[in-house]
């Protein structure tokens, strides 16, 4: 059985990358042998089962890689430099190190950039230009890297995580009496904690007005934790919240029990559509207004000058054409986990072809 070695920012805490990797999996795991990169290995195993190494160790790496077929990069934005450009540089070395020791690459479910410093356009350049195949999860990208100068044909396809099926909800709603939950996915943009803890707080304050439950959820343990404290703390006291979850498939059940979720983390909104509940999304960057403009129910709210008024007022247009929008995303999801299994069908089709 060939073996594939899987790259990405997998085994961090953050419950959207975990997501790719798992319907990644789900979907070709069948026919290969499979060991990721994570940033914790023994946590990966114990909640997925799946063979892990550290991603950080250029030792296992070389070790792995030798047994490995090909080395996948399986989705996410890993490829960007506006929270790191040392990570860009890490990805690259680990193309290079693959493609010295003769093995293929495959970049598959692929959302690049920004990549504003010199050298991380350098770097993801390299890379790319080193690899086998590219597939990239929306339009944008494509565009990204052929302003680059990559040259390797480049396909587009949706996110992996398109590839994990419906979990059943794990309960009755959130909903106290009439109220019903609503979810909000929020994070920091930029270093400003103040400003999005007051943002997402008093949209929570309204939402409680106006006979919704808010339910605040932690999607990246490094990231959101603060957050979510400096909302309870502004608003005075706890905001009903999930946090600490360890697969993404126990935010699947949660939010299968909410009338709506408004995501400005992705993977939030990609976890509410594959359960069939709609997400409202607040655009901090290209790719959340690309996923909004793709599942078409509403588009993105621009997250530069955001009031909680505002957004509000959106959240209840949003609500009147919910019944609209449930009947859409049907649709749309379908649709797009179709588009995700050319991700799987490139990988399987360069290592399984006669």
């Amino acid at each position: 059985m060939p073996h594939l070695l899987l790259a990405g920012h997998f085994g961090c805490g953050n419950l959207g990358d975990d997501a790719i990797l798992l319907g990644f999996v789900q979907e070709i795991g069948r026919e290969f042998d499979i060991t990721v990169m994570s940033g914790f290995p023994e946590e990966t195993f114990r909640n997925y089962g799946l063979r892990s190494i550290p991603r950080r160790d250029s030792g296992a790496f070389k070790e792995a890689i030798q047994s490995a077929d090909a080395l996948v990069f399986a989705g996410g934005s890993i490829f960007q430099d506006s929270t790191s450009v040392g990570s860009v540089k890490v990805y690259a070395d680990l193309v290079k190190g693959a493609k010295k020791a003769g093995k293929k690459v495959y970049m598959v479910g692929q959302g690049v950039g920004p990549l504003t410093s010199m050298f991380g356009k350098s770097w993801a350049t390299g890379a790319f230009n080193m690899t086998d195949a590219i597939v990239c999860r929306d339009a944008q990208s494509p565009q990204t890297l052929r302003t680059l100068g990559v040259k390797v044909p480049i396909q587009v396809a949706a996110d992996c995580a398109f590839l994990l099926p419906p979990t059943e909800s794990d309960g009755p709603g959130f909903g106290v009496g009439n109220m019903k939950a609503v979810g909000i996915a929020p994070r920091v943009v930029g270093k400003d904690l103040k400003g999005a803890a007051k943002l997402f707080g008093e949209t929570a304050r309204l939402l409680m007005q106006n006979q919704y439950v808010p339910v605040m959820i932690e999607m990246d343990t490094k990231h959101d934790t603060e957050l979510l404290q400096e909302i309870s703390r502004t608003q005075g006291g706890k905001v009903p919240e999930i946090r600490k979850l360890t697969t993404p498939m126990q935010l699947q059940g949660r939010i299968g029990r909410m009338e709506a979720v408004i995501a400005v983390r992705l993977h939030a909104g990609i976890l509410a559509s594959t359960m069939g509940i709609p997400p409202l999304m607040v655009s901090y960057d290209p790719k959340v207004a690309a996923f909004a403009q793709t599942l078409n129910l509403a588009s993105a709210i621009p997250y530069e000058g955001l009031t909680a008024n505002r957004l509000f007022e959106n959240f209840q247009t949003f609500m009147r054409d919910r019944e609209r929008n449930v009947k859409m995303l049907e649709k749309k999801r379908e649709e797009l986990k179709q588009a995700a299994m050319l991700n799987v069908e490139v990988v399987r089709n360069g290592l399984l072809r006669k």
